[in-house]
């Protein structure tokens, strides 16, 4: 049996610690993982890093795809942005654009990424809100990760992220995602390699991945059908 180099994004994170093992147990094949975000296994795949496998934003793939980089994708499911605060934490409302900013405003700390997806995408909707000098001025900024870790530790009062990474962390209660008007969709895609050293093995995960089954582990933890 082999070993899938899966090189992935954040964003399934959660669901993944479920179903690798599982894909594991069902063929035989063991699956080493690298977590990163999108943009971040973007430049490491364009900096020459490969594996045989990777889990990455749809239009990611799609620049991948075009550079021959990368085979066929297969959509997984798509995410939302959302907020959450330290477990047991009062969650402000944020149902309406107008709640939305005052809570991010109300704020003391607010934590994003700034390579993330949702990071990029919080940036610039802050400025199209007129907050975005207010909210940066209390904003801490990492490259990546999972930003739900500074509000568990207590270090950070409100985390920015797609709701399946905030699901991904221990300790955090999700307020809610971003108001339908202001959110941003993320779709999840996965495909083998083009020079996949184990072409048959990373074919089948795929297969996997973009199954019903693997689809309901997904919404499971916090996505949805794409």
């Amino acid at each position: 049996m082999s070993t899938i180099k899966l090189l992935s994004s954040n964003g399934v994170h959660a669901a993944m610690a479920g179903l690798g093992p599982q894909f594991e147990r069902e063929t035989g094949h063991r699956i080493d993982v690298s977590y990163d975000t999108a943009n971040g296994l973007a430049a490491r795949i364009k900096g020459g890093e490969r594996g045989d496998v990777a889990i990455v934003t749809a239009p990611v793939m799609d620049a991948l795809a075009r550079e021959g980089i990368t085979r066929a994708a297969r959509p997984l499911a798509r995410s939302g942005a959302g907020l959450a605060v330290r477990a047991g934490a009062a969650k402000p409302d944020i149902g309406t654009v107008e709640s939305f900013t005052r809570a991010l405003l109300g704020a003391k700390t607010i934590v994003y990424t700034r390579m993330g997806a949702s990071g990029i995408y919080f940036a610039g909707l802050i400025d199209r809100l007129g907050i975005g000098d207010a909210i940066r001025a209390k904003a801490t900024i990492p490259d990546g990760g999972l930003v739900g870790e500074y509000v568990a530790a207590g270090k950070v009062e409100l985390a920015v992220q797609q709701l399946p990474e905030l699901v991904a962390v221990p300790g955090v209660d999700i307020i809610g995602p971003f108001p339908e008007e202001i959110q941003v969709w993320t779709v999840m895609a996965a495909a083998p390699f083009s020079d996949a050293p184990n072409a048959a093995a990373a074919a089948a995960l795929v297969e996997f991945l973009a199954s019903p089954e693997a689809l309901a582990a997904f919404c499971a933890k916090g996505m949805e059908a794409a």
